[in-house]
């Protein structure tokens, strides 16, 4: 029997050349596994660095039915996105993901998967400053209006109202870098 290619071991071989990829910077750089968008779709792996690169996974047992939807989202936040493809998916995926994003093929049964790289991710220029904030959490945003002045008369408000707050005063390039760094430091992933 021919083993097959699972999600599980297309993501083991994707962080083996993520942790070799950033092996200089590894302590500056968070890797984590089910980025929650606002709500509507998780990034399978995010890196969170000098960028904030996605990595989207999509295995020989998978679909691509929802591959429109995370391409959309993925794309009004990463400054980076990639998406990893069996090779059976390959050329139907890359007709459905912009040109901007990375494409990576894994190939060969469990347990060694190969990554080849076909087209290189370029940097993203329409990120969507909303969906950014949603990234935040509620306290997080508030403590970015809070430390820079800006936080008078939202203090007791909603989440969406504190982001559209930092939206006003921030702009997008810093808005990128704020979100990025508030990432790389939260200390847990799980509102508690």
């Amino acid at each position: 029997m021919i083993a097959q290619m699972w999600d599980s071991d297309v993501r083991s071989a994707l962080h083996s050349r993520l942790r070799q990829t950033h092996k200089r910077e590894l302590e500056s750089t968070r890797f984590v596994d089910e980025l929650a968008i606002a709500g509507e779709v998780r990034i399978d792996t995010a890196v969170l660095n000098g960028a904030f690169a996605g990595y989207e996974i999509k295995s020989a047992r998978d679909n691509l039915l929802r591959l429109p939807r995370q391409a959309e989202i993925y794309s009004k936040v990463l400054d980076y996105a990639t998406l990893v493809v069996a090779d059976r998916h390959a050329n139907h995926a890359v007709e459905i993901v912009p040109s901007w994003w990375g494409v990576i093929v894994a190939s060969g049964p469990a347990p060694s998967v190969k990554l080849t790289r076909i087209r290189q991710a370029r940097k993203n220029s329409q990120v969507d400053p909303w969906y950014l904030c949603t990234l935040l959490w509620r306290e997080e945003a508030l403590k970015i209006l809070t430390e820079t002045g800006n936080d008078a008369g939202v203090r007791s408000k909603s989440a969406p109202l504190i982001w559209d707050r930092l939206i006003s005063v921030t702009d997008v390039v810093d808005l990128r870098r704020i979100v990025r760094e508030t990432l790389k430091s939260r200390p847990r992933w799980r509102a508690e």
